[in-house]
Order: C-alpha cells, then structure tokens, then sequence
C-alpha cells in the first residue's frame, strides 16, 4: 500500500521546510561543539507550532492526525540541519507528550499540555536506569507510598533533555515482585520538586544539541493526581506507547536521508576527478543509487505506519520494522555520504561527520536495533526470541 499526501499535506511540507531553512540551525557547528541546548530554536519552534503538532488545539497544539505528524517531522528533518534539536523535540514529544495525549486525565493534560507546546515547558523520558535499559521490568527504582501520594528513590541515567527538562515521565516500582508487570506505575515528576538532583550530564559522539544527563530521586514526593494511568499499570502504560517512539521518532531521519542524497548528487555532479565528472565513476554512483533505495523504501515504510495509527490500527509489527530499517538506513546513507565527499567528507565545517556522528545513535535509541529483531521475531511467532540474548 503506498500512502500518497494530501495537496494540504504537501503545502504544509512545504512551509515547514521554508521555516526551517529560515529559522533553525543558523550556529549548528558552533552549537554542536560546545554542546549547548539551542534554546532560541527551541522556542522559535514552539512559536511555529511543532512542539503541538500533535495536541489536540483544546489544549495549546495544531490537532494534526498521526500521518500528517509524520509528513510534517520527515520535513522538520529535511530542513533542519541541526539533528539535535529535532532529536530534542522527538523525545518531549514520544517519550513525555504522547503519554498524557494517550493516558493523562483531563486535570493532567490541561495543567501540562499548554506549556509543552508552547515552549515553556521541556519535556523528557527518565526510564533507564544502570543496570535497567530495555528490560525494564529490572528496575530498582521505587516509588513508596506516602499519605496520598508517594516518594521516590533510584537513579535514572541517559535521558535525553534530562539536563533541561521541566517535565520527567518516569516508571517506578510500587510493589516488590521483581520481574512483574503489575509491580510498576508511570509517574509525572516535575523538575523543581524536592528531591529531584539532576546528577550530571553526559558528553556523548553525537546529537550534542540535546543534552543527556542522569537524575536521582531522592525521596521525592509525588501526588498521586501525577500518576500516569492507575497504580500497576505502568508496564501497558509503557507499552502503548512504543508505536509511537519507535517510529515517529524515527520520521526526520528519513528527510534527513534525503538531504544526504541531494548532498551526495550535487558533490556528484560537480566534483571532477581524472577529467571526468566524480559521478560518472560507478563506485559514486552506486552507492547514490542505494542511497535513493533505502530513502523511498524508508517512507513508504514509515507512512503505512502513520496511516495506521490515523485510522487507530496497531502498527508495533510496522513500526518495529521501521525503526530498524530507518536507524541503519540513515547510519549507512551518512557513511557513504562522508566517504564520497573523501577529505571534505572528514572535516567539521563541511558538517557531514556531524551527520555521520548523529545518525549512529539511532540503532541505539527507543530500544536497540538489536532487541527490536527479538520483539519482530517474537510478533512473527518465533517463540522464545526475546530470551536468547542481546539486550543492552
């Protein structure tokens, strides 16, 4: 099935990508140096309306429908050439936003949603933990009762935003069953609650524009009106939340591949080498015609998923494929763009490294590549391909 954009949905496209070129971006090399959250894009952003794109406009967003959140992101990360600022906004949306667009109660989304999309609140994911990444039903971290509320004690560790974050979506421990769904409940915690110590940030290889950092909670108090869901119920919490993560986050990878190519064509086109134009040598060429491949198979991929979830179907098996497809994808398209552009290709200013160094997180993130195969194998049936080893 091929999903073809709406006349309305390929103007949107197209005012995205003006905004973007305008707007967003302007210091990147600086910016990513220094590993510096760019706050006046951020908010230059909100002003545009990205951090709302998929809010309901009742509380502050644009209302738009999954497929053109899909469209508008893959614009976002063709346009934009700082990777990190869009990393930034991917994780306040699918990793904080989408669990009280999905869960939150009335009291909840009106007393947060506002501010997320209007820039004045940074949203982020505090879920890892040391010894607790993609298994998460190891977490230690525990959330005690307390009168009407509970306290928190453990370790959260690279959390994108975690440095800036106003808002922290968390998973916590309320009952003592190890490896038990029902043991875990979602939180929301705010940044300047008692208890809350923002330990350190992380310097990572790339998307140095989003600051990692890890957060302690100790003994912090949470009202139970910030529990996400029922208590128990943070495990399905989390859960419903993974189509969305592992897809539309990966949605500006796919413009970003595109910009590569074009990157590549142009270098191709105009570059000579021994008196003939660097294109006419198969070992540029073909590896531009891969680049194509994996870009037209990587949106087709990921737009059956936003019209999946437009028409409220489940989408893991798609949106697993995806995120695996697309975060190599986009780590090979980057490589073979570096290589083709040779010395140039290696130097900082041209900022093809920058590209090369950001997209090798992707098979990381939102659950590593690694794992994700088990999770595939597992929906097509294989049984017990989740417990033969990879996890990270």
């Amino acid at each position: 099935m091929i999903v073809e954009p709406t006349p309305e949905q390929l103007a949107l496209r197209r005012e995205i990508i003006a905004f973007a070129r305008a707007e967003l971006g302007r210091d990147v090399i600086e910016a990513d140096r220094a590993a510096r959250f760019p706050r006046e894009d951020w908010q230059r952003c909100a002003e545009f309306g990205v951090l709302g794109w998929p809010v309901p406009e009742e509380y502050g967003g644009r209302g738009y429908d999954p497929l053109t959140t899909m469209i508008a992101l893959d614009a976002l990360g063709y346009a934009c050439p700082d990777n990190g600022l869009v990393f930034a906004i991917n994780n306040h949306l699918w990793g904080c936003v989408i669990y009280l667009l999905l869960h939150g109660t009335e009291e909840q989304k009106r007393r947060f949603l506002p501010g997320l999309c209007d820039g004045s609140l940074v949203g982020a994911h505090a879920l890892s933990e040391p010894e607790a990444g993609s298994d998460i039903l190891s977490m230690t971290t525990m959330a005690e009762g307390d009168g009407d509320g509970y306290r928190l004690h453990g370790t959260k560790c690279f959390i994108s935003n975690g440095p800036v974050a106003d808002v922290y979506v968390t998973i916590a421990r309320t009952g003592t069953g190890p490896g038990r769904q029902d043991q875990l409940s979602a939180f929301l915690v705010t940044a300047d609650t008692p208890g809350v110590v923002r330990k350190r940030e992380l310097p990572k290889m790339g998307l140095r524009t989003t600051p990692m950092g890890v957060v302690e909670f100790d003994g912090t108090p949470v009202p139970a009106a910030n529990l996400i869901g029922r208590e128990g119920a943070g495990y399905p919490v989390f859960t419903s939340t993974i189509e969305w993560e592992r897809s539309f986050m990966f949605a500006p990878h796919v413009g970003a591949m595109e910009r590569l190519l074009e990157t590549s064509v142009r270098q191709a086109n105009t570059r000579r080498q021994f008196g003939r134009p660097l294109g006419s040598f198969q070992a540029v060429s073909h590896p531009i015609a891969d680049m194509k491949i994996r870009l037209e198979l990587a949106r087709m991929l990921l737009y059956r998923v936003g019209w999946l979830k437009r028409e409220n179907r489940l989408a893991l098996q798609e949106a697993t494929m995806a995120k695996i497809f697309i975060s190599e994808g986009l780590a090979e398209t980057a490589r073979a763009a570096v290589e083709l552009h040779g010395a140039r290709g290696y130097l900082e200013e041209y900022g093809l490294e920058r590209e090369l160094r950001d997209a090798l997180g992707g098979p990381i993130y939102a659950g590593s590549n690694a794992v994700q195969r088990g999770i595939l194998a597992e929906l097509l049936g294989v049984r017990g391909a989740l417990s033969g080893g990879g996890a990270q």
